[in-house]
Parts: structure tokens; C-alpha cells; sequence
């Protein structure tokens, strides 16, 4: 009832509030992805680069969704949190440190060290590994591109969901940049900038010089210590170098470097599960959780606070290096990518929530350094064009996590210091192979109709050495384990174009996430999923090409799906659940009304389930929990069955839109924009339940700014989550250690400030 009331209160709303995602916004760099033309008052075209066909995206047969420029930095998308408000069937969250991104239900679900999402995420169409890694890089983008559904094809191991790309901005020949301040709330202090052009006086040889500083105070407060969690200290930059070597030969450095030092990604304490607050473990040594030191002092807890022993720190840093050449053949193009990267993560939490150290102190420790290559042929002639290419990546992942079980002893009757020299640990090192060899062919059967087949074979290898030990039970053993995949995964499309403004298409695809060996995890190597995508959809432009409306339905069948969980050993183990199916459908509208307003709305509707799935519950042994209940999987009375349970992070709606309204004054003109997004109810766990969950919710943000004469200067102000919501990002159940406390993540709460640019 809650939901319905809150989706009637908030539609209209959430129908006229703009998330400015511009399918007309025009690129400003020379070699930057450019715009198709259009008429004045005409929705342009954004050019859609990770299609690997650089395609106009209202010709892009799929769901896309494109980003730009204008859209992004301080007010707008500044972070891959941002695009779950601009982009339908979304949902971002962060698991301490890690990003979580789910498409259409589907995403991130293995929290051990070495587990990887379903969403494949790129710079410049190049690989980046690491979860981890891909909360960095956004500052000083051309525009992002979100592909859902599955990619098969174009990059197969680790897109059974979708595909996201950052493409960052290229040098022009003109010299020229802009800097950009900004001040707001939690005393945010953003510093950007970027300058650039022709070391020779033409096109032959441009540079492009970005960077980005970040500082601001926490979101909240270390109780115990005194010390701000969630804050934010961290610095970027990048260099680009473009080289026109002939009209023919383009190469393309791009070199970028990343850095933070802070108390950012904090694990948050939500409350017991199944054991009620005064009966965790930490009681035992006189601990309080954040909850039961608000309750001494007879106020209501602020949960984006803790209460702790242990300072939360986050470090992190990365350095890449990305090189393209790109030759133009005429009608053969060719393209290779070759890219090193590093990253580099130290993670400290409290996993017992409380001011005392119950084996709390928890350390994470990831390192990866990878190389990655790919090349790309694309052939046009006629009604016919091919796309083919092969891509190689290794990956070397170090990793630890390390509990020193201090006090433990307390929780076996013994004096509490009896394993402090002791310790729970996974340790070592993974490596990863992954080949893939790809070829599709598209051809017009007539003017109006067009086909497209393709396949890609798909081979990954890994191979983890490490050890597992947990001295308070005695055990220490070798995780030596190494296997290999290989999947050939086909795809087939239709198109039907009645006229130039609109098209229909349909398509069937396999898509195929790689097995998984954990670091210093007993797990056997955990097999890959796999998903077959059936998806429909359309695009359409009206009203001389003022508006554009698209949707797409689509039905996924999953197998194998990659989970894990903190099982009844306090070990974080990953199993294959059984099989699932999504299905859905999709609505995006733009539109150019006039007088210098842009709206654009969406909709989307997800029924994602599991229809085969057993696996043991975590509050098996409490059955006077008032409530809760699973029926027994047959055969296996020791486990439920959650045949029917929607996936993680899989709302059933979401609805988004927005303005953007330019209105001239003198010389200037003030743009004032608006963005929203409602979204019912996900569950964090398979077993969906309230230990687990965020209700439905609304995220709006608003923004004033005055663009003085050719845009030479402007001055904005702007606030995001309007309503300050308390919006839990993710959410798991910790271990049977601590008696499966509930622990998360946080959205940011409403942040406000100004923002002073200069473009010359």
C-alpha cells in the first residue's frame, strides 16, 4: 500500500523532472565521438562508440542510453552512483569500497576478494578489471554510454548484463580547456580542469592536460573516536596524446593516474537480524553498537554515524595506460587497443559494529596489474558490413583479508585473549587469462530490413595459489586450484526500418560470464553463468524530429548465477544458484518543446526471479523468528527453497525524467534543470526479507546557473537528493561470528553547493 501511495504522490513529478541525458548535446572535441545533425529545434544524434561501429545511437539496435558532457561533474553525474538516476533499470550501490552496478536485476553478487560483475566497464573501450577500481575516473568525459542486456559479442566474458563505457574528452586543435570550482555542504571543496591543443599548429600532434581534486568532510561521524566516515580525499589526473601520423593512421596515448586517502566507504551498522541487540557477542566485552549508544542517551540512532573501535580507512590508487591506432582503409577500418593498468587498495572496517574489538579489526588488501589487447576490423560495401576481432587479458590479483581474533576467545568460554595471537585469513594470488575471438555480419535484404549474425568464442583460464587459515578452529590449509572455460556464444538480429525516423528490431543472444576462483577462498572454482536474451524493441522520432520515444521488452532465461554469502562458519563462500528469469520492458521519451525547453521522461517494469534455487538460511536455528519462513528443498532438509524470490537489487518500477529549460537574459542565459527518479522496493539477499531490504524511494535534484555570453563564464548553484533520503546502497548479513548483524552501505544525504566556470 506503502508503494502504491508513494508512486501516485511522485509520478507526475518524477514525468517532468529532466535527468538532461541529451540525445542532442553535440561533442566539442575534434576526435571525440561527434554528433549526427540536426535541425535547430531537432533532437541531434550522439555517436555511440561502444558499439565498436561508432553508430548513431537512434540507429543503435538495442538499449542504449547516452550521457554527455553537460551532464556531468559537480550538480549532475559525478560519480557511477549518479547514473541510476538517468538511466532506466540501473541500480548502483557500493559494497565498502566496491561497485556494485546491476542491470535489469543482474549484476555484482560475489563480495569475496576476486569476485566480478556482470556489467562489463571500460575506458575508452578498454577493460577495467577491478570493481574496485571502476568508483574512479569520472572527471573530464566526452560522454558515457550504457549498453543493457547482454553483450555477447563485442566483450563476451564479463557482460551477461551490459556494458558500460567512459569515454574521456580529446583534444581539439584549437588551444582551449576550462576550470571549474565548486563549494558546497560538508565543506566540499572540487577543483577540475582541463587545457589543451596543437603542439604544431595543425592537427598533427594535440595534448589534452585533465585533472580533478576532491575534498570534503564526512557524511557522518565516528561516535567513539571522534573521526568523520564517508569523507573524501582523493586526486586524478590524465594526459592525451593524439597523433595524426597520416590522413589514414591515427594513434591515441591516453595516461591517467589516481589517488584517495580518506575514511570514505564506512561499514555501517543497520541493526540485529535474527538475534535481538542485546544478545550480539560484543555485550560480552561492555560494547555498544551506534543503536545502543543513541538508546543510552534516549535519542533516535543516526545510522550514517558509528560507533567503533576501528577507524574505517580506505587507500587506493591506479595508473593506467591506454594506446589506440585506428586506420582508415576506406571501406576497411581498423582499430587496436592495447592497455596496462594497476590498482591498488588497502580497506579497514569494524565487522563486530561495536567500540570493543570482538575480532573486528577487518583488513582488505587487493592489488591487480593487468595488460589487455584488442583489435577490430570493421568492412563496409553496400548493404553489407562486417565487424570481426580478437581480444587477449591477463590479469595477475593479489589479495589478503586478514582478522586478527582478538577476544575471540570470549565466545568459547575461554579468557577473551585466548587466540589474540591468532587470526582468520585468506591469502593469494590469481591469475587470469581470458582469449576471445568474435565475427558478425549484417546485411540489407531490402531498403527497410536488415539482418545481422554473429558469434564469439570465448576461452578464460585462472589459476589461484594461496592458503586459508582460521586458528581459532584449527585450520590452515592450501587453496591450489586452477581451471578453464570456454563458451561459444551467437547472436541474431532483425531490423526493420519503415522509414528514416523510425525503426523496429529484434534480436536473440547468449551471453557468458567466466567461473570464478576466489583468493585464498576453500571454494572449488565456481562455474560460469550463462544467459539467452530475447529482446524487442523500438525507435521512433515524431514531430519533425522534435521528439524521440523508445522502448524495448525483454525476457532473460540465467543459469549458474554467482552468489555469495556468509555461511554458517563465519567463511564468505560463492555458490551457483541454480537458474533465474528476468522479464521486462522499457520506455524512454526526449523531447525538444520549444522556447528553449527539453524534457525527457522514463519507465521501466523488471520481473526478475529465481525459479531454481537452494540454499541454506541463515536464521535456520531461530525458528521463533514471528514471520519468516521457506519450505524445504526437496530431498535436502537442511536447506530452503527459494524457487520464486526476486533477484537482488531487481525493483519491480522505476520512473525518471526531467527539464532542461534555457531562458536568454542579456547577452546570457539561465539554465535551470531538474532531475528525479522513484523506485520501489529491492531486497539485497535472496532470501527477501526486512534484514535485507530498501523500501521505494525518491532521488531529486535541482540546478540554477547563469551562462554569461558565449559561455564564456557561468555560476550555478545546485543540491542533490533533494529530500535528504536515507537511502541504504546495499545491505548484506555479516557472519555467525558477531550472530548476523545487519552491515551496509549509504547513499550520500542532500549535498548542495555552487559551482563558478570558466571555458576559454
Amino acid at each position: 500500500m506503502v508503494d502504491r501511495l508513494c508512486l501516485a504522490r511522485y509520478a507526475s513529478l518524477a514525468m517532468l523532472m529532466v535527468p538532461t541525458i541529451a540525445y542532442g548535446q553535440t561533442a566539442t572535441n575534434a576526435q571525440a565521438p561527434a554528433a549526427a545533425p540536426a535541425d535547430q529545434e531537432g533532437i541531434g544524434d550522439i555517436i555511440v562508440t561502444a558499439t565498436r561501429e561508432n553508430t548513431a545511437l537512434s540507429r543503435v539496435p538495442g538499449s542504449v542510453t547516452a550521457v554527455t558532457s553537460a551532464d556531468l561533474g559537480p550538480g549532475g553525474v559525478s560519480n557511477i552512483g549518479d547514473l541510476q538516476v538517468v538511466v532506466p533499470n540501473v541500480s548502483i550501490g557500493d559494497q565498502f569500497g566496491v561497485n556494485r552496478t546491476f542491470i535489469r536485476g543482474v549484476g555484482l553478487n560475489n563480495f569475496d576478494v576476486g569476485g566480478e560483475g556482470a556489467v562489463a566497464f571500460l575506458q575508452n573501450g578498454a577493460i577495467l578489471p577491478r570493481p574496485a577500481q571502476q568508483l574512479s575516473g569520472f572527471f573530464d568525459l566526452e560522454q558515457i554510454e550504457v549498453l543493457r542486456g547482454p553483450q555477447s559479442i563485442l566483450y563476451g566474458r564479463g557482460a551477461t548484463a551490459g556494458a558500460i563505457n567512459l569515454v574521456t574528452a580529446r583534444p581539439k586543435e584549437e588551444l582551449g580547456g576550462f576550470f571549474r570550482a565548486s563549494y558546497g555542504n560538508y565543506n566540499a571543496k572540487i577543483l577540475e580542469g582541463a587545457v589543451g591543443g596543437s603542439l604544431t599548429g595543425g592537427d598533427g600532434l594535440l595534448v589534452r592536460i585533465a585533472g580533478k581534486y576532491e575534498k570534503r568532510d564526512g557524511y557522518g561521524t565516528n561516535l567513539f573516536t571522534g573521526a568523520g566516515v564517508d569523507d573524501r580525499d582523493a586526486y586524478a589526473l590524465r594526459g592525451t596524446i593524439i597523433a595524426n601520423i597520416s590522413p589514414a593512421v591515427r594513434a591515441t596515448l591516453v595516461l591517467d593516474h589516481f589517488h584517495e586517502d580518506d575514511h570514505n566507504y564506512a561499514f555501517h551498522y543497520f541493526g540485529p537480524s535474527v538475534v535481538p541487540e542485546s544478545g550480539l557477542p560484543h555485550v560480552l566485552l561492555g560494547g555498544k553498537t551506534v543503536i545502543g549508544y543513541y538508546a543510552a542517551l534516549g535519542q533516535t540512532p543516526n545510522l550514517r554515524n558509528i560507533y567503533s573501535d576501528q577507524e574505517a580507512i580506505n587507500r587506493r590508487k591506479g595508473y593506467g595506460a591506454t594506446g589506440t591506432l585506428d586506420f582508415d582503409l576506406g571501406a576497411t577500418t581498423i582499430k587496436t587497443i592495447t592497455a596496462f593498468r594497476t590498482f591498488d587498495r588497502f580497506q579497514r572496517d569494524d565487522l563486530d559494529s561495536s567500540q570493543v574489538n570482538l575480532a573486528g579489526q577487518n583488513n582488505y588488501v587487493e592489488k591487480s596489474r593487468s595488460i589487455s589487447q584488442e583489435i577490430t576490423l570493421n568492412y563496409q560495401s553496400g548493404g553489407f558490413s562486417l565487424l570481426g576481432g580478437a581480444m587477449y587479458l591477463h590479469e595477475k590479483l593479489t589479495g589478503q583479508v586478514l582478522v586478527p581474533t582478538t577476544n575471540l576467545g570470549v565466545l568459547f568460554g575461554l579468557p577473551a585473549n585466548t587466540f589474540d595471537a591468532g587470526a582468520y585469513e585468506q591469502n593469494g594470488v590469481v591469475k587470469i587469462n581470458a582469449v576471445g575471438v568474435y565475427l558478425q555480419g549484417s546485411y540489407e535484404i531490402s531498403p527497410e530490413v536488415k539482418i545481422t549474425l554473429g558469434g564469439r568464442y570465448n576461452y578464460e583460464h585462472r589459476s589461484g595459489v594461496g592458503y586459508f587459515r582460521f586458528d581459532a578452529i584449527g585450520l590452515n590449509i592450501p587453496t591450489n586450484v586452477a581451471k578453464g572455460w570456454s563458451s561459444i556464444t551467437p547472436k541474431a538480429l532483425i531490423e526493420y526500418h519503415p522509414s528514416t525516423t523510425s525503426m523496429i528490431y529484434a534480436s536473440v543472444t547468449k551471453g557468458f560470464k567466466s567461473g570464478v576462483i576466489n583468493v585464498g577462498s576453500t571454494d572449488p572454482a565456481i562455474d560460469p553463468e550463462t544467459v539467452w536474451s530475447y529482446e524487442a524493441g523500438f525507435k521512433q522520432r515524431f514531430a519533425n524530429n522534435r521528439v524521440l520515444l523508445s522502448g524495448a521488452i525483454f525476457y532473460y532465461d540465467y543459469k549458474n548465477l554467482q552468489v555469495s554469502f556468509v555461511n554458517a562458519n563465519s567463511i564468505v563462500q560463492t555458490i551457483n544458484a541454480a537458474t533465474a528469469r528476468n522479464f521486462g520492458g522499457e520506455l524512454e521519451l526526449e523531447a525538444r518543446v520549444g522556447g528553449g525547453l527539453s524534457i525527457n521522461a522514463n519507465a521501466s517494469y523488471l520481473n526478475a526471479k529465481f525459479t531454481k534455487f537452494c540454499n541454506a538460511y541463515y536464521g535456520a536455528a531461530f525458528p521463533a523468528r514471528a514471520g519468516i519462513s521457506y519450505p524445504a528443498c526437496p530431498g535436502q532438509p537442511g536447506l530452503v527453497d527459494l524457487s520464486g524470490n526476486r533477484l537482488p537489487n531487481a525493483p519491480r518500477f522505476s520512473l525518471g525524467g526531467g527539464f532542461n529549460w534555457d531562458v536568454p537574459l542579456g547577452d546570457g542565459k539561465v539554465t535551470l534543470t531538474g532531475d528525479a527518479k522513484w523506485q520501489s522496493k529491492v531486497y539485497f539477499t535472496e532470501f527477501n526479507n526486512r534484514d535485507a531490504e530498501q523500501g521505494s524511494y525518491l532521488m531529486a535534484n535541482a540546478g540554477l546557473t547563469y551562462h554569461a555570453a558565449r559561455d564564456r563564464w557561468s555560476l550555478g548553484v545546485w543540491v542533490k537528493n533533494l529530500g535528504n533520503e536515507f537511502v541504504i546502497a546495499n545491505n548484506i548479513i555479516a557472519a555467525a561470528t558477531y550472530q548476523f548483524p545487519r552491515v551496509g552501505s549509504l547513499m550520500p544525504p542532500r549535498t548542495y553547493g555552487a559551482t563558478f566556470s570558466v571555458n576559454f
